[in-house]
């Protein structure tokens, strides 16, 4: 029987959103014309014995391959990256460092990775490249642009994935933030009371809190998964969202309904691994408490 990744939780991800590579990106940035990423690889060749540091979504990655055992391989990492194949030495050897179980990836030497998401069965694609993750949220791949400023996760869960989503244009659709955008504040109350029993259309991200749901059901003694619901909703509004979620019959263990109170301080309290949301605003509020990610879709990102 041939390998295949049938049924596994497939998680693609670039190398600077796994490791913190900012010094040599610098690098990167500062070169000119064709030989731009010569000193770049240089840089990385010379450091390819140093074990590159943790960057904002390693924490979650190291969590979610916690689910892997003996009896089942439930989850697969991928690097996918711009970076060149001579960089990737390095990528591997400092997952391998880590005791990070990866043993795929594709580099591309500055070419855009997003279009082997699709081969892989990719339920999430994280990436520093706006770019790059507007494609994969336009192929219906689950998709954020990860901040590399953000604060690292906490240790005091070694048990629990935790992870964060806003709701609507991450997780639901962006129908009543159309509403609320073009009639304020009142219309969109008055909107979702009145279609309080109607479920919202599925968001970009309903797929991967679906399969992290999966995940949870078949369960592992070394770790489990916590989920936030953290939402500008209020109430009225937040009965909507509720019913929508016991539509699709997925739980999430935490519900915030902060009524427009700013996201970070909330978000510092619950200690997520990742938080993902649709506004830059939320974002850079929440990536000074907390790893954080842009999901580049809905009517805030035209």
């Amino acid at each position: 029987m041939g390998v295949t990744l049938d049924g596994k939780l497939v998680v693609a991800i670039s190398s600077r959103a796994l490791f913190d590579f900012e010094e040599e990106n610098k690098v990167f940035e500062q070169g000119q014309g064709p030989l731009k990423d010569k000193a770049y690889m240089d840089l990385q060749l010379a450091k390819l014995e140093e074990p590159a540091q943790p960057g904002v979504a390693f924490s979650m990655v190291k969590k979610l391959l916690a689910f892997n055992d003996a009896q089942a391989q439930r989850v697969e990492v991928v690097i996918l990256s711009r970076n060149d194949p001579v960089s990737g030495m390095r990528v591997f050897r400092s997952a391998q460092h880590f005791g990070l179980p990866i043993e795929r990836g594709s580099f591309t030497r500055g070419q855009s990775p997003w279009r082997y998401l699709k081969p892989l069965q990719a339920n999430l694609f994280l990436s520093t490249h706006l770019n790059d993750v507007r494609a994969a949220l336009n192929a219906g791949v689950p998709a954020a642009q990860v901040y590399p400023q953000s604060k690292l996760a906490s240790n005091a869960h070694p048990t629990e994935v935790r992870i964060a989503f806003d709701g609507d244009a991450v997780l639901f659709s962006d129908e009543a933030e159309r509403v609320f955008q073009a009639q304020g504040l009142s219309a969109f109350q008055k909107h979702e009371k009145d279609k309080a029993a109607q479920p919202l259309l599925a968001g970009p991200f309903k797929p991967l809190l679906a399969a992290l749901h999966r995940l949870q059901r078949e369960g592992t003694e070394a770790m489990r998964i916590r989920t936030a619901l953290v939402t500008a909703r209020s109430a009225p509004a937040h009965e909507r969202a509720i019913r929508t979620l016991m539509n699709w019959d997925i739980e999430v263990d935490e519900a915030m309904f902060l009524g427009g109170l700013p996201k970070g301080e909330f978000l510092r309290e619950f200690e997520p691994d990742f938080f993902f949301d649709d506004q830059t605003g939320h974002i850079e509020s929440a990536s000074r408490h907390v790893p954080s990610g842009h999901v580049a879709s809905g009517i805030s990102n035209p």
